[in-house]
């Protein structure tokens, strides 16, 4: 299998974005979204799911944080989709349950080649520095059906916006990680039906 890489680039009216992201890397992260926790959360995601990952974004933060936030979880599921390739021989699901002092959040994916999410989630802060908490789930939704994949997130417990946030995040890394690996038990796809 050769390189596993992407790099997208999207432009409109609100927001003009480039992504890349390694799968095979080993945690660099370099982000540049305007919001400085929105680049903490992709920072940890790069980190703990050894993703290569840069990210830019020019945005209308003057209007409120949606568009930028939706927007990069569009294109990062491009980008995920497209270094994913044929997806041949990778293990295709991936779990994980990840504590950060009182929030416990379990993570499921499945890069099945259909758009699915599943959130559950509740957060006691409208916002945390200039991320609005409503956002993680349009940012998720944003990846499921750009990437063409199934991701359920639960928040198990937790109390602390930014902790039960920063679990989700680093769940979704952990699970991508264990879906993209590569096993060489698989000789095509993980599938009965021959592709996915």
């Amino acid at each position: 299998m050769g390189d596993r890489k992407a790099e997208i680039k999207r432009k409109t009216k609100e927001t003009d974005i480039r992504v890349s992201i390694d799968l095979d890397g080993s945690g660099k992260a370099n982000i540049n979204t305007g919001i400085g926790f929105f680049d903490h959360m992709l920072e940890s995601f790069a980190r703990h799911g050894f993703f290569d990952l840069e990210v830019s974004c020019k945005g209308d933060l003057n209007v409120d944080c949606h568009h930028t936030i939706e927007d990069v979880g569009i294109v990062l599921g491009q980008a995920i989709k497209d270094a994913c390739g044929d997806k041949l021989g990778i293990s295709r699901y991936g779990s994980a349950i990840i504590p950060m002092d009182d929030a416990l959040v379990m993570c499921a994916v499945d890069l099945c080649g259909r758009p699915y999410l599943g959130f559950e989630g509740s957060f006691s802060s409208e916002r945390v520095g200039y991320f609005d908490t409503e956002m993680v789930r349009e940012f998720f939704y944003a990846i499921s059906y750009s990437a063409m994949m199934n991701i359920h997130l639960r928040q198990l417990a937790g109390e602390n916006t930014h902790h039960i946030i920063e679990a989700m995040f680093k769940s979704f890394a952990k699970s991508l990680d264990m879906s993209v690996t590569l096993d060489p038990r698989i000789n095509e796809v993980l599938s009965t039906k021959g592709s996915i």
